[in-house]
């Protein structure tokens, strides 16, 4: 795995601008998500927490669908040294997330009633023809957006992911203005999903159409036993963490009392906005550089470094947000929502203790221990499924409580794993302690007083 490691970071070291490429990714997320966030207040006006709670079931569908319909081939297509065999994989992703839309198809043309009825949610059935459709356009987009990586386009990335969302977050709004609810926000997920796939397969057909003459049923095979261990490893791992976050959605929306899935779905936009633009960024960066300190043993500095910077950055505003989301939410998204910005409150740990942990999680990969992380991703499904059925048998009013606290008890496990793998000790929890806290503690009062002066107006 080390040397697997070592060639995906000689790639990324021959490309001189690479700090200049995540730059470039993490503004057009953010401008991205500056988008969708900016269309949320209006989207809650137009449509209801029932239509969101909807909308939180196929969404959650179409992701653990998506995350496994390319076997996880799409992410070997940034490692073969030559682009004939990078060609053979991308053609594979796109081959099996065909195939296993169709099976998806066939299944629900079967059973449309059971499924619908699976969870608990009748509303679904008109709306059964947009989960394959969803899932396809996800996938594929993932297989083309790894190509693009390999090639190093970043500035076509960029722009698929403005232009997902704004598209899709003006098929949300337009379709809302015109009466169609919930469908519109099905719809204008499709666009978020999948905008951009076209102008991506066009590219990498206009500038290696030789390379992909070459892809055949042979080339294919013999990249697919390559890189078995995607399939046979990395797509269980992969369904497991989705399905941690997706199926506890869809068993809110089933066993909970009115539209509890649709406050959980907008709270999680909210807190998981900052989370996944400085996560992810941070995350390429640790992982570029984690093997190389780990060769020379200074993994457990480095990372205490990378973890005192996200402390700095990012856990402080988490909590300010946490504090006054209760009396904002009203006011932004309108007094129906008043729900989800409790549950924003109750999310401070959780968010706090993922922010810091997702970045860091590279070192399991740096240092070969998948089967530990396969077994951590698992107890997480099962922890979060086991507190849902506690919750359901005696506080069925508190599901959402339970999922969130299930939550952060799971972090907060992984981040002790996380710690011990990158060789951060006490006196490295100690520094990062006490040089954040000022910071950390400026942006809790901050909030708390916002938060009390807008409370008492």
């Amino acid at each position: 795995m080390k040397s697997l490691l070592d060639k995906v970071n000689a790639k990324l070291n021959a490309q001189g601008g690479f700090l200049k490429a995540v730059g470039l990714l993490a503004g057009s997320t953010a401008f991205a998500q500056g988008i969708t966030f900016l269309a949320l207040p209006i989207l809650t006006r137009l449509y209801s927490p029932n239509d969101f709670a909807l909308f939180a079931i196929y969404t959650a569908i179409v992701g653990m669908g998506s995350v496994v319909a390319c076997l996880r081939l799409e992410i070997a297509i940034s490692l073969p040294e030559k682009d004939e065999d990078a060609a053979s994989l991308f053609v594979l992703s796109l081959v099996f997330a065909t195939i296993l839309t169709i099976i998806f198809s066939l299944v629900l043309v079967i059973w449309p009633n059971e499924l619908a009825n699976l969870f608990r949610a009748p509303e679904l059935y008109s709306y059964l023809w947009m989960l394959p459709l969803g899932i396809w356009l996800t996938a594929v987009y993932a297989a083309a957006q790894n190509w693009a990586t390999r090639k190093k386009d970043f500035s076509s990335i960029a722009q698929t992911k403005i232009m997902q969302s704004t598209i899709g977050s003006g098929a949300q709004i337009g379709t809302g203005l015109l009466g169609f609810t919930p469908i519109g926000l099905l719809f204008g997920q499709l666009f978020l999903s999948g905008a951009g796939i076209w102008g991506l397969i066009k590219k990498a057909w206009q500038e290696d159409n030789k390379k992909f003459q070459l892809v055949s049923w042979t080339s294919m095979k013999t990249q697919l036993e390559e890189y078995e261990k995607f399939p046979k490893y990395s797509t269980f791992e992969s369904f497991a963490n989705t399905a941690a976050i997706q199926i506890p959605l869809i068993l809110i929306a089933a066993m909970a009392i009115g539209p509890e899935a649709g406050y959980l779905l907008l709270a999680s936009k909210v807190m998981s906005a900052p989370l996944g633009l400085i996560g992810r960024a941070i995350s390429q960066v640790y992982l570029s550089r984690a093997a190389e300190e780990y060769r020379i043993n200074n993994l457990g500095n480095f990372t205490a470094n990378v973890v005192l910077s996200l402390t700095k950055i990012g856990i402080g505003p988490l909590i300010f947000i946490g504090f006054i989301s209760p009396v904002i939410f009203p006011l932004v998204f309108g007094d129906e929502w008043r729900r989800a910005g409790e549950l924003v409150l109750w999310m401070i740990p959780w968010m706090v203790l993922q922010f810091i942990a997702s970045p860091i999680s590279m070192c399991m990969h740096v240092r070969g221990w998948q089967r530990p992380m396969l077994a951590l991703t698992v107890f997480g499904l099962i922890l979060r499924i086991g507190a849902l059925y506690i919750a359901y048998n005696i506080d069925r009013n508190s599901l959402s409580e339970w999922y969130i606290f299930s939550g952060a008890v799971f972090y907060l496990i992984c981040n002790i794993v996380f710690f011990r793998c990158s060789e951060i000790n006490l006196r490295h929890v100690f520094n990062i302690f006490t040089s954040s806290m000022p910071i950390v503690g400026i942006w809790s009062v901050a909030g708390l007083i916002i938060s009390f002066i807008i409370g008492n107006l």
